[in-house]
């Protein structure tokens, strides 16, 4: 898989995403919106910065079962129910986000949403990835 991330200078330097990432050479992974529950499909307690966590590291999970790694991950798509407890966990999430994916930043996309589909979650993220052909299981 080759990658190429892309950031205009006319748009100014991204904070935390990128741009665009051009992703080639490999098949196509649509991960479904995942949110912060466990194994038992429980939504962990910590509050929203712990669901954030959890929602990623499910989305890892399912891009790793497929062969993949975070570098892998063209999109993420996150959508929260109330925009501000994601601000207010900014410090925590950016922790959370860099120990599971390291300093690489797909393009991205934060939305709000008035509420998703399981009681209690706070969180969602899906995610879109490329995967080298050789690795896809």
């Amino acid at each position: 898989m080759r990658q190429q991330v892309v950031n205009p200078e006319s748009l100014g330097a991204p904070r935390g995403y990128s741009n665009g990432v051009v992703l080639t050479g490999g098949a196509i992974l649509f991960v479904a919106g995942q949110i912060g529950w466990d194994e038992h499909q429980r939504i962990v307690e910590g509050g929203f910065a712990t669901q954030f966590e959890r929602a990623l590291e499910n989305t890892l999970t399912v891009v790793k079962a497929a062969g993949g790694a975070p570098e892998n991950i063209g999109r993420l798509t996150i959508y929260v129910t109330q925009k501000q407890e994601y601000v207010d966990a900014l410090h925590d999430i950016g922790a959370a986000y860099r120990r599971m994916m390291g300093s690489y930043y797909p393009a991205m996309a934060l939305v709000e949403v008035s509420a998703l589909l399981e009681p209690g979650a706070k969180v969602e993220i899906e995610a879109t990835a490329v995967l080298d052909a050789e690795t896809t299981k």
